[in-house]
């Protein structure tokens, strides 16, 4: 089975009404459910020592004693209560051990994650710690890996992701995003994808092959890959066109590139905004259905190799 990393303290409590679909991360883990998933590694929440290997100290003692300035948590976008602060430690430790797991399994996801626009100083745009930069800093910190390839297909230009490693040979990040969308001043990824308003299924899909072959030449040991669903043509922040079925052929070719490869796969699950918070953790859990799949393919196609007798 694939492994699945969720924890409850993933949904914080904010305010009702707020244009952040909170309820989404409690709703995928029952559409996991209900598709056959689990049990879901429960990851307890990351320690200040980790996640300060990616963010300023300063900030992130902000963060633990919920004592965030004014207009820091304004471009965070959320209330900076205790809550929220212990749903993004749950995230970041969620993300760590989902990269442990993919080391061992080849692939694993988890049910959060993404959280790519906080940048080394502060967090932004829902945002409060960039889970995936803490994930990398902490396994190079334990020796698992020298290098890391992040790609992002979230609809947003991952920015805190490039700034945090903009300086850092060892790893490289890939966004391909809306050319139009948020951040408005975007950063300076290894590469970057940016796509015109509208973009449909074949013309992404076509962009998206041509990246990933762009990435063959970086060197790494793991590959993150953030799936947001925000490309989908219903997405409430999107701008472009995606069906459920690119968003799936999306993940399809990402995940069969890594594996052309032999590095392990961390999908964490990255933006998504519809009210309808039933029908967006179903279009989530294509990320972690064509996983399995992958899973499923690998190991029938190491049950029909055919064996040379003598």
């Amino acid at each position: 089975m694939l492994p699945v990393v969720h924890n409850p303290h993933y949904q914080a409590v904010i305010p009702p009404g707020h244009r952040f679909p909170m309820g989404k991360f409690g709703a995928v883990a029952r559409v996991l459910a209900d598709l056959g998933f689990g049990p879901f590694h429960v990851p307890a929440p990351a320690p200040a020592s980790w996640i300060a290997l990616a963010h300023d100290r300063s900030y992130v003692d902000q963060v633990f004693s919920a004592d965030v300035p004014a207009k820091v948590a304004r471009e965070i976008g959320f209330p900076m209560t205790d809550s929220v602060a212990l749903r993004a430690r749950a995230a970041c430790a969620g993300t760590t051990l989902t990269a442990r797991l993919a080391l061992e399994h080849g692939i694993a996801c988890n049910t959060a994650g993404g959280s790519h626009h906080a940048r080394r100083e502060q967090g932004a745009g829902f945002c409060v710690f960039n889970d995936v930069a803490i994930a990398i800093r902490v396994l190079q910190a334990d020796g698992a890996i020298a290098r890391a390839l992040v790609i992002d297909c979230d609809v947003h230009q991952g920015d805190g992701t490039a700034h945090i490693f903009a300086d850092d040979p060892s790893v490289a990040t890939v966004s391909m995003h809306g050319a139009n969308n948020y951040p408005v001043r975007k950063a300076a990824s290894t590469l970057d994808v940016p796509l015109a308003d509208g973009t449909e299924d074949d013309a992404y899909l076509a962009a998206l092959d041509a990246t990933l072959e762009a990435t063959q030449a970086l060197p790494a040991d793991i590959v993150f890959y953030n799936a947001g669903v925000d490309p989908h043509r219903d997405d409430r922040l999107g701008r472009l066109a995606l069906s459920d079925r690119g968003l799936a052929e999306r993940d399809r070719h990402v995940i069969a590139a890594a594996r052309r490869r032999g590095l392990p796969l961390v999908g964490v699950l990255g933006g998504g905004y519809m009210h309808d918070v039933e029908t967006l953790a179903r279009r989530h859990a294509i990320l972690h259905l064509t996983a399995r799949e992958a899973i499923g393919a690998a190991r029938a196609s190491v049950c029909h190799t055919p064996i040379d007798r003598p």
